[in-house]
Formats: C-alpha cells, sequence, structure tokens
C-alpha cells in the first residue's frame, strides 16, 4: 500500500546456499497501515542477490547488475470468508420473531463478505539441494515456485538456469491462529524465520498445502475445521501416539463396516425373533433418526463421513423392522384426528416363546418408561428457560438428541430383561 513507509525493512547476510544449519529469526511489531486496516493488501517482498548489501538494494552499487538479484513476494494479508453465525434466543424470553428473523437476515447478508487476516508468523525456506529437470517437467503445484533465468544458458546453448527457489511454507498454519485485520488492530507482531529446505519435503510440502487448500475452498467450513484438527493433530501429538491413533481409526473404520455387513447377513437368515425387542430396534431407530436430524441440523460443523455413517446406520436398523413385522398404513376409523393409521401386525403366527418375548419386551418399557419419561420432561423445561435456540425445530431436535446422548443406555435396559427373563 502507499501508506506503508513505517513498514520495517532488513537484511540477513552471508546465507550460504546449501548450509543445512542455518536458522535465522526476525521478529517485529509491524504498525499497520490505515489502508490495510480496511481490506487492502499487504505484501513481504524478498529480494535475493550475490550483490554485497549494506543498508538497502541501489543498483548505481560499482558491481551489481540485474541478473545477481531475484525478487519473490507473498501476501501476509490472507482473505477468508466472515464466519456464518447463527441467531439464537430464549424460546420463552419474549423475544419478537421478526426481530430475530431481521438480525439474521442482516447477518446472513455478510455470509458473502471477505475478511483479510493476520497470522503472525512466516517461514521462508530456500531449496538447498535443487533438481535437474527438463523444461517441461515443471508442474503441479512446485511451477509457480519456479523462475527461468531469462539469458543464462550452458556451452552447449542447451541447457538453462533458473533463480533459487523460496517457498513461503504455509502449510502449518492454522485458521484458528489467525485473527482479522480491522481498526482495532493498529499494531500486529510478525516473525519471519529461515531455514533451508530439500527438494523432497518442497514438492511434497507444496502439494500438501495445495490440496488442503482447494478441499478447504470446495468444502466450506466444516471442511476447513477438520483439516486444522488434522494439522493440529500432526503438530501437537506424539509421533508414536499419531500412529496409534492412525491405526485405531482405520481399524474402527474397518470394523463398522464388517459390524455393518455381519449385521445385515444376521438379519436375512433370521426367521423367529425369539428374545429380540422388537421396540428396542423401533426406539434405536428413533434414537437414530435424532442423532442424524441434529447433525444436519449443525452439518457446518459436522464431518460428512460422520453424515454418511449415520445415515447408513439409520437405514440397517429401518431395515430391521421390516424383517420383525409387516408396517402399513390403513383408514383411521371415524372421528379420528388424521385419516390414516399406521398398522403393524406380525410376519407370522407367533410361537410361544415369540409371545413370551413380546410379553416381557412390553413389561420392560413400561419400567422402563417410568424412569425416561420423567427426566425427559425435567430436561426439556430446563432446556426451554435456560437456554438459547434458533428455533422451536432446533429445540426439539436439539433437546432430543441431548437426552439421547444422556441417557441412551436406557434403551438397552428391555433387551436385558428379555434376556433375563429367558434365561
Amino acid at each position: 500500500p502507499r501508506d506503508s513507509q513505517s513498514l520495517p525493512k532488513f537484511v540477513w547476510r552471508n546465507i550460504t546456499f546449501g548450509d543445512w544449519k542455518d536458522e535465522r529469526v526476525e521478529d517485529f511489531v509491524i504498525d499497520v497501515p490505515q489502508s490495510v486496516q480496511h481490506n487492502a493488501s499487504l505484501w513481504l517482498h524478498t529480494y535475493l542477490t550475490t550483490h554485497r548489501v549494506e543498508t538497502g538494494l541501489d543498483a548505481q552499487d560499482a558491481g551489481f547488475t540485474p541478473d545477481s538479484l531475484y525478487h519473490f513476494r507473498k501476501p501476509l494479508t490472507r482473505y477468508m470468508k466472515k464466519p456464518k453465525v447463527i441467531i439464537e434466543k430464549n424460546l420463552l424470553g419474549g423475544e419478537d420473531d421478526a426481530d430475530v428473523q431481521r438480525r439474521q437476515a442482516e447477518v446472513d447478508a455478510e455470509a458473502d463478505v471477505w475478511l483479510s487476516y493476520w497470522h503472525p508468523n512466516v517461514t521462508l525456506t530456500l531449496v538447498s539441494d535443487p533438481p535437474i529437470m527438463p523444461a517441461n517437467g515443471i508442474s503441479g503445484p512446485t511451477a509457480r515456485y519456479f523462475t527461468a533465468h531469462p539469458k543464462k544458458r550452458d556451452a552447449t546453448g542447451k541447457t538453462g538456469f533458473y533463480y533459487p527457489v523460496l517457498f513461503p511454507n504455509d502449510f502449518w498454519l492454522l485458521r484458528q491462529h489467525m485473527a482479522p485485520i480491522n481498526t482495532t488492530t493498529p499494531t500486529l507482531p510478525l516473525r519471519i524465520t529461515y531455514h533451508a529446505i530439500s527438494s523432497l519435503k518442497f514438492n511434497a510440502f507444496a502439494a500438501f498445502s495445495q490440496g488442503f487448500d482447494e478441499a478447504a475452498n470446495k468444502g466450506g467450513g466444516a471442511t476447513s475445521a477438520d483439516l486444522d484438527e488434522i494439522k493440529r493433530m500432526l503438530t501437537e501429538t506424539n509421533p508414536w501416539l499419531l500412529i496409534t491413533t492412525a491405526a485405531v481409526s482405520i481399524l474402527h473404520m474397518l470394523f463398522e463396516m464388517l459390524a455393518f455387513s455381519s449385521d445385515i447377513a444376521h438379519w436375512r437368515k433370521r426367521d423367529e425373533l425369539v428374545g429380540v425387542s422388537v421396540r428396542s430396534i423401533i426406539v434405536n431407530v428413533f434414537v437414530q433418526v435424532i442423532t442424524g436430524l441434529y447433525l444436519w441440523d449443525n452439518s457446518e460443523d459436522t464431518s460428512w463421513m460422520i453424515l454418511l455413517t449415520q445415515t447408513m446406520g439409520v437405514a440397517i436398523e429401518a431395515w430391521k423392522i421390516t424383517k420383525a413385522v409387516d408396517i402399513s398404513f390403513i383408514p383411521a376409523p371415524p372421528g379420528s384426528m388424521f385419516p390414516y393409521k399406521v398398522d403393524i401386525k406380525d410376519k407370522h403366527v407367533l410361537s410361544e416363546d415369540e409371545k413370551k418375548t413380546q410379553e416381557y419386551d412390553r413389561l420392560a418399557f413400561r419400567y422402563v418408561s417410568y424412569v425416561a419419561i420423567p427426566l425427559l420432561a425435567g430436561y426439556t423445561v430446563y432446556s426451554l428457560m435456560y437456554e438459547t435456540h434458533k428455533g422451536w425445530y432446533s429445540f426439539i431436535i436439539t433437546t432430543l438428541s441431548s437426552f439421547v446422548y444422556m441417557f441412551g443406555f436406557v434403551q438397552l435396559v428391555p433387551q436385558l430383561i428379555i434376556n433375563y427373563k429367558l434365561k
């Protein structure tokens, strides 16, 4: 920006190409220009030169040639969409719905506004074992960091040269550490770090950085949060614990898919329902649906993998019900509130053991309801009086899902009672 005269300048001397132990750090407190406080861009300009520099670059210095200078710049300001905000209210607080909708509309109108953010760390790395490659072999994420020398060639005239590769490694920067730039930030800290890097790491970091950025841009807030969590885990977790966690996660996914497959195979072959609590299956479908609706209601912060797994679980549990009973809609009796009602019939004539199972199932659910219903009623009153919600639908889904998370073990009781009675 034009109002950048007060920005700091510094010189690092005697940088030796290929010195893997050379690490340098400079700390500053930046006086943020007014234009940058109002969404303008701020750039870091870096000059690499073999010419000795005392105070600054001067083309009039003796021995200075343009070929001895390489200029690289990178933006210090990063632009991201303003985080989405959901206006919540206390449903018994008497707040006008029209006022809440108006405020939500104002917030939504700013959802596409791009704000500038600041990260206090910049890492500059110099690729210190540059590879020899064909001119048409430079492509992909690394291509933009290579600058060919316009004139210099070897004795044969067929081999060209490129300037040193300066790579700003932003892979480890987390969005949670970025702060918005505005008029309340007249000064900002900045730490610039330099060290050498191998071409192998350079290619890996460049590819990972581009892949993560593209995934974040396509996936929105949830994906950005997931990617940040991956980076945070890689930087803050003990390597052995990280390897163990990765192995357990892979095994968990494998066992979950095997459990789905085994469950389906078991129920496809099952012809009788002795010892099976059909009501528990129905309740489990209800629980899975409530959990799924809650995750979809908060889908901005939920991974798509979790949503997919939850949807598969609901489908399998619902299919189990069709193996136990026939469900259909029939006309309701005269005077009913709804024109149709749900009719549930057993698929076959029940045996004595199956009749006992149904009897114990009804008894178990009666006992469970004596505890579960008062708990649900009490928590509903508490949530309605003391918590805020987006609306009545969100209140119902959030309350039911919270109750399921806290007292979900209650749904296991009927099956335990049936197992005890039929032992």
